[in-house]
């Protein structure tokens, strides 16, 4: 969220021209060979399930305390490991344990079969920085090999095995495997890549290797060739990040994991009111059994408990107990209790009216604004469930990534901008149904209204649609379209490419929050800064979740470093204006506080925040900065983040001890 009068930041931001005393504060890419090659004895290529790819500020309106403690080093859900049993062994300090990774530091501890292993030769690239490691390519019988003993602490609930791989090769078969890569931990196979997988640039090939936690053992690359033309194999920034300390007795495991939505509305003829139905799939990735799941209603916030604007109603696959939290929590006790790696489906009615207000979540005229709208299961972890309270100050909003198909019936002078990619058939006489399909998503927004829409590509090849308010010109339309191709492609180039497909801005100058963002969807005043800013959540808290309530910083400082980076500003001197409004003031401090001292939550959160990511870069050095936010970003996609974790991660960029950074930038946990 990017915010405006009542939610003011700090001097260092931009000032809006356009609003009078408002401040601011890898794809794989496998090219299919061409013909096959004959005359040599075939072998299979195989890839185990586990290899996947990437890719001035007011009061708040209600004060209902929070119901559930910080998390203590919960585990992150990420991948496989996420249906996994949190070890009950010691504490884990998070720690990446594979030492040079990137080969940027000369060859120790790697053992390599000859000295052309690990190199910066012409003829291939590094994925980051010179250096990288290249087997084969003789073309002829040939084997490398490239190894490093590596110890996985016990304790850990996470332990994920990540590296980058690029393959080409003068083979011309599409059905025989000639040349071969196999990846291997201990004795165990984790993949056998071959010719056949070539590509035109690196993929990112992740593992759960959890199993190995509290063992010291051999991470091992065996590159072969047969006879004739040459295959090359080349790895680079191979990390081993452990996470997620075990806080015995509970199990810190987040859950319900990998849930899956499927809702089909139906839209009056002002798109302000929809009724349909919801459902949502779901398992239990915890050691004990889930009897009940919530689902927050965010948006009943803007309304009152006897006049609700998110209904429910209807319940299957359970029993629908009371609302808490100002009706923004409904209990559901399951049909019958769920053991670990079990699934469940519940269904219900759902009913949504659209207040009045230019908010994410109100209509300004004819244009509908429609965030947080779609219910959504809360977490639950070793500190119990997240049933914390809406801040309209910043966001609540906390969430597991998630599928979502989402069906809107509308008028068909209605355009229906929403998160995903979308889809429009014709339905009965003057309207029209849009299929919203987004995967990996942590939440689903739309808007309906008679916008103006323009559209485009950025350079990287993202769509980007523009869709305006009345009384946007067209030239304030085009330079927001401008904006985002080159938002969304700088964001992609620091942190990883942008994997939502389309990219949705809708832009009003009336919001009174400035911005907002949804996967794949933001909106937006008319400002290069503010959306610039909002597309750089899709990595900070889209991609790299994070406890929105808990731990604020992690989405809004990250993000507002992430838009100086963009804009070219090195954010010099900016923490020499520091000044703490008392001892209890900390950059991660959660929004219980920020609600609490309103006045300096843009200020801390947004402008000292970024102002100490940019310190610790002129600490550590901007190589090292750079690949430690790429990085970071990759080990979390899709995953959640914490500061414990990215403190770890911090540390081990760098010889310099941190200690006394993070006291002296109040950066606790």
């Amino acid at each position: 969220m990017r915010p405006t009068p009542r939610k003011a930041l700090a001097a260092s931001a931009l000032t809006l021209a356009a609003m009078a005393a408002v401040s601011l504060p890898a794809t794989t890419a496998a090219a299919a060979p061409a013909a096959a090659s004959s005359g040599r004895v075939a072998s299979a290529s195989s890839v185990t399930p586990l290899d996947a790819g990437p890719a001035a500020a007011v009061a708040p309106r209600k004060a209902v305390p929070a119901q559930v403690a910080e998390p203590r080093g919960s585990a992150a859900a990420d991948g496989p490991v996420s249906g996994k049993a949190a070890p009950a062994a010691a504490v884990c300090a998070p720690a990446q344990v594979v030492a040079n990774g990137g080969f940027e530091s000369g060859v120790s501890p790697w053992t390599q079969s000859s000295t052309s292993v690990i190199t910066s030769r012409t003829g291939q690239t590094a994925h980051g920085g010179a250096a990288f490691a290249w087997l084969d390519g003789v073309g002829g019988t040939h084997t490398d090999s490239l190894s490093q003993s590596v110890t996985i602490p016990s304790g850990c609930a996470t332990a994920t095995l990540t590296f980058w791989l690029h393959i080409d090769t003068a083979e011309t078969t599409s059905s025989t495997a000639y040349d071969k890569l196999t990846a291997k931990i201990g004795t165990t196979t984790l993949a056998t890549y071959s010719n056949l997988d070539k590509n035109t640039g690196y993929v990112r090939k992740s593992f759960d290797v959890s199993a190995f936690a509290g063992q010291t053992v051999s991470l091992a690359f065996t590159g072969t060739e047969d006879s004739s033309l040459q295959s090359s194999f080349v790895l680079d920034d191979i990390a081993l990040d452990t996470s997620g300390a075990t806080v015995p007795p509970a199990d810190s495991t987040r859950t319900p994991a990998a849930p899956s939505y499927t809702v089909s509305l139906t839209g009056n003829t002002a798109g302000t009111v929809w009724t349909g139905h919801e459902s949502a799939t779901f398992t239990n990735a915890s050691s004990a059994p889930l009897s009940e799941v919530y689902l927050r209603l965010w948006d009943n916030y803007h309304g009152t408990c006897s006049a609700m604007p998110i209904t429910v109603g209807n319940v299957t696959g359970g029993t629908a107990g009371a609302l808490s939290v100002a009706c923004t929590a409904l209990q559901i006790t399951l049909a019958a209790p769920l053991t670990q790696g079990q699934s469940a489906t519940i269904g219900f009615d759902l009913g949504i009216t659209v207040p009045s207000g230019a908010d994410r979540f109100g209509h300004d005229g004819a244009f509908a604004f429609i965030g947080n709208a779609l219910p959504v299961l809360a977490v639950k972890d070793g500190a119990g469930w997240h049933l914390d309270p809406y801040t309209n100050n910043g966001e609540s909003f906390y969430s597991l990534a998630a599928d979502f198909k989402v069906t809107l019936d509308h008028p068909t002078s209605l355009l229906v901008p929403a998160t995903g990619t979308s889809v429009d058939t014709a339905g009965s006489s003057g309207r029209t149904v849009t299929t919203a399909t987004a995967t990996k998503v942590r939440d689903f927004a739309w808007a309906a209204g008679p916008f103006s829409k323009i559209s485009g590509t950025s350079a990287a090849g993202t769509a980007i649609n523009v869709y305006s308010v009345t009384g946007i010109s067209s030239a304030d339309a085009q330079s927001m379209l401008t904006t985002a191709k080159s938002a969304v492609d700088a964001h992609a180039a620091r942190f990883g490419a942008y994997p939502y497909g389309e990219l949705d801005a809708v832009i009003d100058n009336n919001y009174w929050f400035g911005g907002m963002e949804y996967p794949g969807f933001v909106l937006d005043l008319v400002s290069t800064t503010a959306l610039t800013h909002e597309i750089g959540h899709q990595w900070w808290y889209g991609i790299v979740g994070d406890d929105e309530y808990n731990s604020p910083w992690l989405d809004e400082s990250f993000t507002d470093y992430s838009t100086d980076l963009a804009q070219g500003k090195t954010g010099s001197g900016c923490w020499s204006s520091v000044s703490w409004a008392s001892s209890a003031e900390k950059i991660t401090d959660s929004m219980a506080y920020w609600d609490a001292h309103s006045s300096r939550y843009s200020t801390v959160v947004y402008g000292y925040g970024k102002c100490a990511l940019h310190d610790l870069r002129r600490l550590i050095g901007d190589t090292a900065m750079a690949k430690l936010l790429k990085d970071y970003a990759t080990s979390h996609w899709y995953g959640v983040s914490t500061t414990a974790e990215f403190k770890a991660a911090a540390q081990a960029a760098t010889t310099t001890d941190l200690t006394s950074f993070w006291t002296t930038h109040r950066i606790d946990g």
